[in-house]
């Protein structure tokens, strides 16, 4: 199963909770999570080698860490501890490092991740709904000035960002990749086509239309269980295929969010559903999906 894809994960999560608190998988009672219910994964570590077991069917070549929800104060801890991981065991080749764009030491902040070799990026979820169930934000951060000045500045220190958000929000982010071209954006998790309606869908449609045009932006086809709870191969297949239409097979690449997404189904069923709704890609494009993009994107 797999073994002919070569797979670079480019959305993976690891703690050590003896090392840190991640109040979202250590509170009691668990607070509402819009990726769903973490109860299966929560109070218990996930290491490099559960992530490696997980994913023991395929040919994973390199991965992406991408920060697990550290508070503000605690994020150059997590790459820290990233970094020596890397230093020893290769893994993750690549950091996405957790930072608040609004901290006030943001700038001092960004400089110390970017000392760390292997970080590339930064992440801070910006997902803001009506909906409060479905909400991570009490405000849309894209609209703060405060976050979009911390935004700019990541540019000084050559750094990505990785953008997940919802449909809603996907103007203002156009907005934002406008006014900041030299930054590279990737939309994490299909860009969450959470409301299903048509109208929900049509919005999702013409944002991710309007960010693909920006050529600084890619996409994560990851987190498909997020937004589909109940998914099924045939349930996804379109939401697939619009990222890489939208995207181009340059700019889409497939991640695990593992082990997130494990709530809501295997790595081995994640990936061969990858792998059987592109079987009549080419071995190129495949490649890049699967793997290529992920490295030239991350600069791994």
């Amino acid at each position: 199963m797999g073994r002919d894809l070569r797979i670079v994960d480019p959305h993976v999560h690891l703690w050590d909770l003896s090392r840190a608190r991640y109040g979202w998988l250590q509170d009691n009672p668990l607070p509402n999570n819009p990726a769903g219910d973490m109860s299966p994964i929560a109070h218990q570590d996930y290491l490099l080698k559960d992530y490696l077991a997980d994913t023991a069917n395929w040919r994973v070549d390199k991965i992406v860490h991408v920060e697990a929800g550290q508070p503000r104060g605690a994020q150059l801890a997590e790459t820290d501890w990233l970094q020596a991981m890397a230093d020893g065991h290769s893994y993750p080749h690549g950091v996405v490092a957790g930072a608040d764009l609004t901290d006030p030491d943001l700038d001092a902040l960004l400089e110390a991740h970017a000392a760390r070799p292997n970080v590339r990026g930064v992440r801070q979820i910006v997902c803001w709904h009506a909906d409060p169930l479905k909400t991570y934000n009490p405000a849309d951060p894209l609209l703060d000035p405060v976050w979009r000045a911390g935004f700019a500045s990541l540019a000084r220190h050559g750094l990505s960002f990785d953008l997940q958000l919802y449909p809603s929000q996907m103007a203002s982010a156009v907005e934002l990749a406008d006014a900041h071209p030299d930054i590279p954006l990737i939309i994490n998790h299909a860009g969450l086509p959470t409301d299903r309606d048509a109208q929900g869908m049509a919005v999702w449609r013409a944002g991710l239309k309007a960010l693909a045009e920006r050529p600084q932006v890619s996409i994560k086809v990851s987190g498909l269980g997020i937004t589909d709870r109940a998914w099924t191969l045939h349930s996804i297949q379109p939401i697939v295929l619009q990222c890489i239409e939208a995207f181009g097979t340059q700019r889409a690449m497939f991640a695990s969010d593992f082990p997130v997404e494990r709530v809501h189904g295997t790595f081995d069923a994640f990936y061969s559903a990858f792998d059987a709704i592109t079987r009549h890609f080419s071995a190129e494009e495949r490649d890049r999906l699967f793997a290529a993009n992920a490295e030239a994107i991350y600069r791994i």
